[in-house]
Formats: structure tokens, sequence, C-alpha cells
């Protein structure tokens, strides 16, 4: 009997050496569907961004929430979800996305995104377009409809016009007197992005980035947004996570997968895994900014080192928040 007692008592401390303390939650309780969204993160206060802008960025982003809590509500996939919730925030001129996107250097409005799909990593991405209306959606044909990951530039729009995605002349991003205001209060240097990730009821992980880069850019700058690793990933095993930030730290420490593979080969749980790469080495690096995540059992991270990050999310459980600062 006392020898069963201890053979059973190794076994115990075995599966907690190999398995790991930190199994975050019981994936026999997680939602059906998880949704997180992000409108970008920075250093702005509460005196930089009055009551009534503070109020019109609650609601939209409450309302491209929505958008895509109800495509999950209703059976849809995670990559349906990400795509119209962040059309609609490509769509609003308070986000630097789409047709809010900042300028550059030269006076153009170049644009970045990109997409992960969990369950075989397939990833497509965009990077320094000028008239393609949502970027996110090109993002998608890419993954889907080429061999690519990652295109640029005019090679990007031309694809992007063969696949009946909409193209818009470069004025339709020109908003100067919401811009002009919306740069003073969140200072010249502006970072920001939108960003989406998604358990679905299916069991499946997604992420999808999109941004206007960083006001006054030059030379062509990229950015992490369209960077797989970077500003995007998703692994069923482990998480999906958008990245939004100083993106050239973020490159630099492949941040979105960093959290995936901390998961992964030390076991880390979402929170854990997202504070050691934001709280941690990007703070020591010097880099600024914050992701959104959902790991595979539902748990979510919002996680940042700024002021602020605008971001929301829901559960099919019922619990949802939409927030700014900390």
């Amino acid at each position: 009997m006392k020898k069963s007692i201890a053979k059973f008592l190794v076994l115990i401390v075995l599966s907690i050496i190999i398995f790991g303390f930190n199994q975050q939650s019981d994936p026999i309780n997680k939602p059906e569907y998880v949704i997180v969204i992000h409108g970008g993160a920075g250093n702005a206060s509460n005196n930089d961004i009055n009551e009534e802008q503070q109020k019109e960025y609650l609601e939209k982003l409450n309302e491209a929430l929505t958008i895509g809590e109800e495509i999950l509500k209703n059976g849809g996939t995670c990559i349906e979800a990400i795509e119209k919730t962040i059309n609609y925030m490509e769509d609003c001129p308070l986000f630097n996305a789409g047709k809010g996107a900042v300028f550059t250097n030269e006076g153009y409005n170049e644009l970045d995104a990109s997409i992960m799909q969990g369950w075989d990593l397939n990833a497509g991405a965009v990077a320094g377009v000028r008239d393609i209306k949502n970027p996110i959606s090109a993002a998608i044909k890419v993954m889907t409809n080429s061999k690519h990951v990652l295109l640029s530039g005019k090679g990007a729009s031309e694809f992007a016009g063969k696949q009946n995605i909409e193209i818009v002349d470069s004025t339709y991003f020109f908003i100067e007197s919401k811009w002009k205001s919306l740069q003073n209060a969140l200072n010249s240097e502006k970072h920001g992005t939108v960003g989406c990730v998604v358990l679905d009821k299916y069991g499946n992980l997604a992420a999808g980035t999109s941004t206007g880069g960083m006001t006054n850019k030059k030379y062509g700058r990229i950015g992490d947004s369209p960077i797989i690793g970077a500003g995007t990933y998703a692994n069923n095993n482990t998480c999906a996570v958008s990245a939004t930030g100083h993106g050239e730290f973020f490159i630099r420490y492949t941040v979105a997968h960093d959290i995936s593979a901390l998961m992964e080969y030390k076991n880390l749980s979402l929170t854990e895994a997202s504070n050691v790469v934001i709280n941690e080495k990007l703070v020591k690096a010097g880099g600024a900014g914050g992701i959104i995540a959902v790991d595979k059992n539902g748990n979510i991270s919002m996680t940042f080192n700024t002021n602020l990050m605008f971001r929301a999310f829901a559960k099919s459980s019922g619990e949802k928040d939409v927030a700014i600062f900390k």
C-alpha cells in the first residue's frame, strides 16, 4: 500500500515537472468564442484626450467589437470576424489604419496589414500600399489566393485589384481637420495600429493587424504590423497575438512569436508570457507598446507598457469590456 502511494506521489511530481504549474484554465470550461481588439497604444494622458474624444473612441471600439462578436455568435469563423471587425476600424478615421492612416514625410499614406490562422500557420500580408481601401482584406487574399506571404507596394495593389479588393484614389485617406487635432493630441510622432484576435466556436485561433504606420516616416519604412511573428502571430497550440507600438522593437524581438514560444517551450501561461515580453524584455530594450492575445483555452491578455491602449474584448460567457487607460 505504501509503495503504491509513493509511486502515485512520484507520478504527480513528474507530471508537475513535465507539464508545469501554469495551465491557466480548464479547457472543459473554455468559452465558445472570444474576440479581443485594439486601436493602438501610446503615452497620451487624460489631459491630451478630452472626455468627448474618449467617449467617441469607446463608442467606436464597442461598435467594432459588436460586429465581430455577432459573426462569432452566429457561427462565423475567426477569419470572417477579424476581417469585418478590422474593416470597420479601417473605415473609421479615428484609428491609424485605412482611412485614418497618418502621413509619411513625403505627404503620402502608406498602409500595412497582415493575417495569420492558427490551425495551419498560413498567413498573408501587404506592405507600403497607397490605394487599397481595406488592407486587411488584401492580406487575406494573399493568404488564401497566392503562394506568397508578403506583397508590397505596387505589386500588392495590382494583386489586390485582380482579387476585386476595392482600390481608391489616394485622396480618400486625407482627413485634414480630424487628423491635425488627433495628431496634436497624441503627439507628432504618432504610432498606432488596429488589431483583432479571435478564438472561434471551432476551436481555431487567428490574428489580424492593420496600420497606417508612423507619422513622418521616411524611405519607405515598414514596421512590425505586416511582419508575421513580429506584429501578428497565431498558432492553435498556443495563442493568437496582435501587436501595436514602436515597430522596430517589435521586429527585433519578434514579439508576437516570442509570446507563443514562451508558452510552447517554457510552459508559461499567456499572462506570464505577455508580461515577460512586454513589461520586461521590451521595457529593458526601450520599446513602447502592447499586445492583445487569446490562447487556445479562451484566456486573454491585453498587456501594454504605455499610458494607454485602446482595447476591448468579449466572450461568449458574457464577459465584456472596453477601455483606454490603464
